[in-house]
């Protein structure tokens, strides 16, 4: 299981989900171009400590990142607003890239239709979207769920907010 994320402009969202995706022992696609340059301070200090554990690979544009994953069997599940597919009720496979869209705008047209499934969070009526990081680690924790994915589970050294 992979993270993707598609042109994010917010820094601090971005080393959030680093920091997740070394947590919990996953790699994680950065699409660019970001709306921020890469040695933000805030990035950093959203991404801790976490930077030499994670497993980061930087792609120039959707077309480089599309030409990375051309010859694997992953599928790539955009989370969106703009479907009706609950993620609670879709079965997730092991090698699935969870794909979050750009903060301000999601994703373009081309890479909405070129994901294999759409996912959304079902939410109260007249809401329009939750933080990206907060709603990755919602579905991120049920696909992990599902495919036995948990890398520490059952590791009582484990803590949150430490």
């Amino acid at each position: 299981m992979r993270l993707a994320l598609f042109q994010p402009d917010i820094p601090q969202n971005t080393g959030t989900l680093i920091r997740l995706s070394a947590c919990l022992g996953l790699g994680i696609d950065i699409i660019e171009p970001t709306g921020f340059p890469w040695g933000d301070r805030a990035l950093k200090r959203a991404g801790l400590d976490y930077w030499e554990l994670a497993e980061v690979t930087r792609h120039t544009s959707w077309e480089t990142f599309c030409l990375a994953r051309a010859d694997t069997p992953s599928r790539l599940i955009l989370l969106t607003t703009k479907c009706n597919q609950p993620y609670t009720d879709f079965t997730f496979q092991a090698d699935d890239i969870l794909l979050l869209g750009r903060e301000s705008a999601g994703v373009p047209p081309g890479v909405h239709a070129a994901a294999n499934a759409r996912l959304t969070i079902p939410m109260q009526p007249g809401l329009r979207s939750m933080n990206v990081a907060l709603a990755a680690a919602m579905v991120l924790g049920e696909a992990l769920r599902q495919t036995d994915g948990f890398a520490g589970a059952g590791n009582a050294s484990a803590h949150v907010g430490k």
